[in-house]
């Protein structure tokens, strides 16, 4: 298992794969001290038995070839859980794959439950075991083993037979139309990019005062943009911890922002502190009447919790009944949405999941069903 590490020859293996239906794909990567994740190691194995490991740390290499296939719409990407993946894609050459398939999302749809695992598709699918012995690999290093390149591999060889599998379980349901939505998000730039003007909406919490929210929003976009132009992950600057503490706290001063427990002791007279209290007073200087504040925090649940707990129970019991994951229809807070409002813009209202399970949410909430539990099952039945 020689790593490519010429551009002729990833050119060549590149060429090779495009002749093919379909391509899986995986990547190794490290970003534990960067902000920015270090590209280590390509996967890609095609139907036909090509499969292809490649150095991006080689001298010279340049991966133009590999771009080039992901930008080839006449050959199938295949991944599992590829948000990584697709972000260090889209840093590499600002595109995204496409065609596209994901095939953890793929495998929700078909009924293996939320944020399925490779290995567990692996064993269940592949009918194959990955020996797990090089999961911890610090794949900047070279050499690299033959047992961690034989893992890496595994990672896109199985994926063939997965893909395969999927792709029949949906042409056979007919639910290929309900991947669309889950894939256009993975395929959309705005996933990618990391504005630092949004960086606050991670962090917002349960935040229900404007002022915290344009305070965070200030010292948020202050440390993406020092992180990003650092390169080091967010938490060496300022931990998550501190930056919602400076928000709710809004020090003013020196000796406010020292009295803080989550910043260290002299933290506070160093240009960092400085940065931190002039963004809280950047805070202070927005118009509250202009901030966006978090849907979730805007009256959601009120006096309908209860409904919201029956709203999960019906969730659970339909996903169970049509063999699809919960995650996939419906999150927590389109069921707080439900509850307080029928015509509420989430996801769950519209389209396949409306008729899936939309309708019913709607005739639960207004009495027209109802549910009960017979041997130890929940049963869902109409009342009119």
């Amino acid at each position: 298992m020689d790593l490519i590490s010429t551009t002729p020859a990833l050119r060549d293996a590149c060429a090779k794969l495009a002749t093919q239906p379909f391509v899986t794909v995986d990547t190794e990567f490290m970003r534990e001290t960067t902000y920015y994740p270090k590209l280590c190691l390509i996967q890609m194995a095609g139907p036909d038995g090509t499969a292809v490991l490649v150095d991006p740390l080689a001298k010279d290499i340049d991966l133009r070839p590999f771009l080039d296939l992901m930008a080839d719409e006449g050959v199938v990407k295949v991944f599992h859980s590829a948000r990584q993946d697709l972000e260090i894609i889209w840093l590499m050459g600002s595109l995204l794959p496409q065609p596209f398939f994901d095939t953890q999302v793929a495998a929700m749809v078909c009924g293996y439950g939320d944020s399925v695992s490779y290995e567990q598709l692996v064993n269940d699918l592949a009918k194959a075991k990955i020996d797990k012995s090089s999961r911890f690999t610090d794949w900047s290093r070279r050499p690299l083993s033959e047992a961690q390149l034989a893992y890496a591999l595994s990672d896109v060889t199985h994926l063939v037979k997965i893909y395969e599998v999927l792709a029949g379980e949906l042409l056979r349901t007919d639910r290929g139309a309900w991947l669309d939505e889950e894939m256009a998000v993975l395929t959309s730039p705005e996933t990618y990019r990391a504005d630092p003007e949004l960086a606050w909406r991670r962090l917002s919490g349960r935040m229900r005062k404007p002022r915290e929210i344009a305070v965070l929003a200030e010292v948020a976009a202050w440390r993406e943009r020092e992180a990003q132009s650092r390169n080091v992950p967010r938490g060496r600057i300022l931990k998550d911890e501190a930056v919602i503490d400076v928000a709710t706290s809004a020090p003013r001063s020196v000796e406010a922002l020292g009295r803080l427990r989550t910043i260290p002791a002299g933290f506070e007279r160093s240009r960092t502190g400085a940065d931190i209290l002039a963004a809280v007073e950047r805070g202070f200087a927005r118009d509250l009447a202009a901030i966006s504040m978090p849907e979730r925090v805007r009256g959601r649940s009120g006096g309908n919790g209860a409904l919201v707990e029956l709203l999960k129970v019906l969730l659970k019991a339909v996903c169970e009944t049509e063999g699809v994951a919960p995650k996939i229809i419906a999150t927590v807070d389109d069921l707080e949405a439900v509850a307080e409002d029928d015509a509420a813009d989430v996801a769950v209202l519209h389209g396949w999941r409306r008729s899936l399970f939309g309708e019913k949410a709607l005739a639960l909430k207004h009495g027209r069903l109802a549910l009960s539990a017979e041997g130890g099952r929940i049963v869902v039945r109409d009342l009119v």
